[in-house]
């Protein structure tokens, strides 16, 4: 057999499975536990600015703690340290739970736990991203990525819907039944098997712990590909106002709220499915370029619709694209990277990432609250068409990258 063809043989690579399913129960976890938050600060605060300042929360402890995390993760057992982190949030999830039962949990609750959460998705994120080329080679690493996507899409599915039906029995339930999945991601990902080999524990100095940032940039594809994303979901992202618009514009409870935040997983999934099976293999460069673009339209779509199935169906649309700029941006970031070095560039990725995330849900936070949310979105998304153009006269070396083959 050729484990080298089909998504289905990089399922049965020793080791994967578990990897996979660690990262499923643990997203599968944070958004239902994310869901439940958002739509509380807001029943509780009706005010954009709340909404803003969880995307800062979130993204504070990621910055501070970068550089740190990048050399932990290349001194250390990688499993390990990812046991550690879904502890932790299994026993924030379970504090939760307690102080919504007794009706402990206020706006300030919220925002301190949003905190601890980040400082730990600040470890545990470039950690697992670090981990995977330890457990499939080089040549399979396209398919491992567009595999796991369709797999964390799938949860990103479920995560959204379950919090948000749960949150409208219970207040309770999404936060202790997400303990429970935090406590079997850890289960799986100490299961996993490899050939674990430590890097060689370096001296820190102050140059090791910033080799990440001096390796992306002396690659110029690398630092294009992951600052486009930066950048781009930056300015596009709209998934911190969707309880605004969720509330105020579509007239939908938590349901709602839930079913939109599913809707760019779904596109997610449909588009990693197809990855999985099809992976890019001509012009990825432009393809990334393109997918970016078409996220920028959609967003503007999603802005401007008052009806609740237009905007299902541009976030589908936004979902699909941007999982073409991940696949190529993970795929690049692991390739060109060597493995003593893998945690640290891929902390500095994930910076990139949780700024483009987080600092743009409290970006967009701070502009709706001015401007509305309906003029954010369309700003947000022109922004992005924007930078898709600057970018290919920026960083010319985007369009000729022609394939992700190991």
């Amino acid at each position: 057999m050729d484990i080298s063809q089909g998504p289905g043989s990089v399922l049965r690579h020793p080791g994967y499975l578990n990897f996979a399913a660690s990262r499923v129960f643990s997203s599968l976890s944070f958004q239902s536990v994310a869901i439940a938050m958002g739509w509380m600060i807001y029943d509780q605060t009706h005010s954009a600015l709340a909404l803003g300042l969880v995307g800062f929360c979130q993204f504070l402890p990621m910055a501070v703690l970068t550089f740190v995390v990048g050399h932990v993760a290349d001194r250390f057992d990688r499993r390990r340290i990812g046991l550690a982190c879904q502890l932790i949030e299994a026993v924030t999830a379970l504090i939760l739970a307690v102080a919504t039962w007794q009706q402990w949990l206020t706006p300030a609750g919220i925002l301190a736990a949003v905190t601890v959460l980040g400082a730990v998705v600040a470890f545990e994120r470039p950690t697992m991203a670090a981990l995977l080329p330890n457990i499939v080679p080089a040549s399979m690493l396209q398919k491992a990525v567009a595999t796991s996507t369709s797999m964390m899409q799938t949860a990103l599915i479920i995560g959204p819907s379950l919090g948000g039906l749960l949150y409208g029995l219970n207040p309770v339930a999404p936060f202790a039944i997400s303990a429970v999945l935090f406590a079997a991601a850890s289960f799986n990902v100490i299961s996993i098997r490899m050939q674990w080999s430590p890097a060689k524990r370096e001296p820190v100095t102050l140059a090791s712990v910033f080799a990440g940032v001096s390796f992306i940039r002396s690659r110029p594809v690398m630092l294009g590909t992951i600052s486009l994303d930066l950048f781009a979901v930056l300015l596009g992202g709209a998934t911190a106002l969707l309880p605004m618009f969720a509330r105020d514009i579509l007239h939908a409870g938590p349901w709602g709220l839930g079913l939109l935040r599913a809707a760019p997983a779904i596109g997610a999934l449909a588009m990693s499915i197809v990855l999985a099976h099809r992976p890019l293999e001509t012009n990825v460069g432009r393809k990334m370029l393109v997918a970016v673009a078409v996220f920028g339209i959609a967003t503007i779509v999603f802005s401007l619709s008052t009806n609740i199935a237009l905007s299902v169906a541009a976030l589908l649309v936004v979902g699909a694209s941007d999982t073409v700029s991940v696949v190529v941006r993970s795929s690049l970031v692991q390739l060109l990277t060597p493995d003593e070095m893998r945690g640290r560039v891929s902390a500095v990725n994930s910076l990139f990432i949780g700024t483009s995330n987080q600092l743009g849900e409290f970006e967009s936070g701070m502009m709706a609250a001015a401007l509305g949310p309906v003029a954010t979105g369309i700003v947000g998304g022109v922004g992005t068409i924007v930078v898709v153009l600057l970018w290919m006269r920026l960083f010319p070396d985007l369009t000729k990258v022609k394939t992700l083959q190991g």
